[in-house]
């Protein structure tokens, strides 16, 4: 175990858990508020946790919480392991290539070892809700473990997510109807009226364009999920939808997001 204090109102402490399921020691690192506060706290879970320092993200909590722009939360970034294709995407099936078939214990990680030691290492008996967030294909699991376990979870970050994640290559007779997984769940799926969805995109997330209308793949699919969302019941007071003109498939552009987002979820 490690600790750091960055500031007076922010610690940052990484410690690693042996998972079972995934058969692999999980680094993860805990950022806490520095004081104590009344009440339980709110608890925000980020996949790709690796990428948080390159983000800025102490900064980012540093000053919002400094500013008292964002109330105090605690925020476990969960580092990948080297099977990231295999433990990310969506438990509901892996994709076209077979990614994505560790997803299940993915899922069984967080639930059965991760919170309970969370709740364990900080004497934790309850929280005031719990979210989920992620970048790219660490986006799409996050959003797939908040859809599917609705009863548990408050919202969703979804920053560049690989909404793309499909059950048929393209020259497989793909549709993006029938094919895209995660909007296929949704479609099947039922409206939890508690649940809300951030969705941030770039313009300069990728060039692909598969069915030449000239939006790139990314935004095509990040809207057409909430297209679907929308079909469901769910409306502008559960969906925010981020488009970033100068935005990337990169950390930078997810730093730039970052702040929006915790000011949309947990603002004072």
């Amino acid at each position: 175990m490690t600790e750091n204090t960055v500031s007076d109102v922010l610690v940052v402490e990484q410690s690693v858990l042996h998972s079972q399921y995934l058969e692999r020691e999980v680094t993860i690192d805990a950022y806490l508020p520095q004081s104590s506060t009344q009440g339980p706290l709110s608890l925000l879970l980020i996949n790709d946790g690796q990428d948080l320092p390159t983000l800025g993200f102490e900064s980012i909590l540093e000053e919002g919480w400094s500013r008292r722009e964002i109330e105090p939360i605690i925020c476990v970034g969960i580092h990948c392991g080297p099977e990231r294709k295999r433990e990310y995407g969506t438990a509901y099936s892996p994709d076209f290539k077979g990614r994505g078939d560790k997803a299940g214990l993915y899922t069984k990680f967080i639930f059965d070892e991760l919170l309970p030691y969370i709740r364990k290492r900080y004497g934790i008996t309850s929280f005031k809700d719990k979210s989920f967030a992620g970048f790219s294909l660490g986006a799409l699991s996050a959003l797939d473990i908040v859809w599917n376990h609705a009863s548990e979870f408050s919202r969703a970050g979804v920053f560049s997510g690989s909404l793309w994640w499909r059950r048929k290559g393209y020259e497989e007779g793909y549709a993006d109807e029938n094919d895209r997984l995660m909007h296929l769940q949704v479609r099947k799926g039922v409206f939890c009226p508690w649940l809300r969805f951030f969705i941030e995109c770039g313009l300069m997330d990728e060039k692909a364009d598969r069915n030449r209308n000239g939006v790139i793949d990314s935004i095509d699919d990040a809207l057409d999920l909430v297209v679907e969302l929308k079909a469901k019941g769910f409306t502008d007071d559960h969906i925010t939808y981020l488009e970033l003109e100068d935005g990337s498939h990169d950390v930078a552009s997810w730093g730039k997001a970052f702040p929006t987002f915790l000011r949309w979820g947990w603002g004072l």
